[in-house]
């Protein structure tokens, strides 16, 4: 037993009344808060939408969380069918038991359902959710630690893991400490996290690269530590089942960012242009100004179109002119009758409409002042000399 250890908890539950509070939950939970948090800020500093990550999260989770129990399932089968197995262990998901391929594997579908529902492309979004993935796992694999599993071999180092005896893989029930895997994966997936910062803003990465660095980065160090287990795992070829799909996984990320190497980042999306208030303001107003200047042309400025559409004068419109039918009759006649004389100055029966001093519609002269006679405009001093002065 190695002298200095890190020690592991004595208890990974904690109730509060009849409700369990178990770590290993409240380590995936704060690693899907942290991962929806690095994700949207990302994705808002490219131009993204904001609130689209946590839409996106409400599918990706869900879907993340049953591909990774289903990976478990399908990887070690012996441990819920069988002789003495209980097939409901299945659902079980507090006691431990997920497989980070089938999480990403799954969970990108449900990204994938997401977007395609938002309308907006899926790269972008899963280059700027890379770095927090890798980071809810650093965070995850601190629930093994709560539930003293998934150790490495027995070592004496001084960062080496203390197991309790009810906790140690068949065969090492005397040995106490062993190599901390979760440590060592939790450490590598905070570099992978960094490196894929790095690299998206120094290689300029597309986000669909992004990803792809992510994964195959997650495929070396999942290797190396599956390398280091000693709990039971199916294998072949010498290798743990793990350690194969680590394989796959590496390889598959590889090939993707060779085929794309052509393509040059970063992402960068177009962002509604925001309307500022002075903006909005001077829009208002502009509007109030058409309604009012619409306003104030009512019922007397559409007459007076109205008018003006049948050729007649909207002033004398519909008014008998007697003198005015003398003098045309007097032309009728050969007679050369006195032009009108224009007067410059308005007389005292001249006003101006009130419209014209509120700014509204065009000033119309109204003449309300007749002649002594009756006659509209034409006084005794406007009669031809020596002509008659009509009748």
């Amino acid at each position: 037993m190695s002298i200095a250890f890190i020690p592991s908890p004595s208890n990974g539950v904690w109730h509060l009344g009849p409700i369990p509070i178990r770590a290993y939950a409240l380590c995936i939970i704060a690693g899907v808060i942290v991962a929806v948090w690095v994700a949207e800020r990302r994705y808002k500093a490219i131009g993204g939408r904001p609130g689209l990550i946590l839409d996106v999260a409400t599918w990706a989770v869900p879907f993340g969380l049953v591909g990774a129990r289903l990976y478990h399932v399908l990887t070690d089968p012996e441990l819920y069918f069988g002789a003495g197995r209980d097939w409901a262990g299945i659902f079980k998901i507090w006691d431990g038991g997920i497989g980070i391929p089938g999480a990403i594997s799954l969970g990108a579908v449900g990204a994938w359902i997401a977007c395609r529902r938002a309308g907006v492309r899926l790269g972008p979004v899963a280059g700027a959710a890379a770095p927090g993935v890798a980071l809810a796992q650093a965070i995850g694999r601190w629930g093994n630690w709560f539930n003293q599993e998934l150790y490495g071999r027995p070592s004496s180092l001084p960062w080496a893991l203390k197991i309790s005896p009810q906790h140690r893989a068949v065969g090492f029930e005397n040995v106490a400490t062993y190599q901390p895997t979760f440590l060592y994966e939790s450490l590598w997936d905070i570099g992978v996290a960094l490196l894929v910062i790095w690299a998206a803003r120094r290689l300029l990465l597309t986000g669909d690269r992004t990803f792809a660095l992510y994964v195959a980065a997650y495929g070396v160090g999942r290797f190396l530590t599956e390398s280091l287990r000693i709990d039971f795992a199916h294998s072949f070829g010498g290798l743990r089942v793990n350690q194969w799909m680590a394989i796959v996984i590496f390889v598959g990320g590889v090939i993707y960012l060779y085929r794309t190497r052509h393509k040059i980042g970063p992402d960068v999306l177009d962002a509604p242009v925001p309307v500022t208030a002075s903006a909005s303001a001077g829009i208002s107003a502009s509007a109030g100004v058409s309604a009012e200047t619409s306003d104030d042309s009512g019922p007397a400025a559409a007459d007076v179109s109205a008018e003006a559409s049948d050729g007649s004068d909207p002033e004398t419109s519909g008014v008998s002119d007697p003198a005015a039918s003398g003098v045309s009759a007097e032309a009728s006649d050969g007679s050369d009758p006195a032009p009108a004389q224009a007067s410059t100055v308005p007389d005292a029966g001249t006003h101006h409409s009130p419209a014209a001093a509120d700014g509204g519609a065009d000033p119309v002269t109204v003449r309300t002042g007749g002649s002594a006679n009756g006659q509209n405009g034409v006084g005794k001093g406007d009669q031809e000399p020596g002509g008659p002065a009509g009748p």
